[in-house]
């Protein structure tokens, strides 16, 4: 079974962290084969308190999505994703098609 990361995004108040997260984020996305899939949140979300974005993030498994986040070098990377938006992410093991 896969796994993903369900993130679900403010708007981005730090463009200059995001630019540098998205740059730190391709190579660990490459290593761990981690597809984004961004959704269209006026259709995906129902009920928010503050979500414009959502995304989700495909791994090959649910090992890989855990190893994934606790590695060091996404721990570096995330400090500039959450001084980029606030956001909340899942982690979770699923089947979607």
């Amino acid at each position: 079974m896969k796994g993903y990361w369900i993130v679900l995004g403010q708007d981005v108040t730090d463009q200059v962290a995001q630019k540098q997260y998205v740059e730190l984020w391709a190579p660990i996305a490459e290593k761990y084969q981690a597809k984004l899939k961004l959704l269209d949140a006026s259709v995906a979300l129902k009920e928010s308190l503050g979500t414009r974005r959502v995304m989700a993030v495909e791994f090959p498994s649910y090992a890989a999505a855990k190893a994934c986040y606790e590695e060091a070098a996404y721990q570096n990377a995330k400090e500039f994703a959450v001084r980029a938006s606030k956001r909340e992410l899942l982690i979770i093991e699923a089947d979607l098609a």
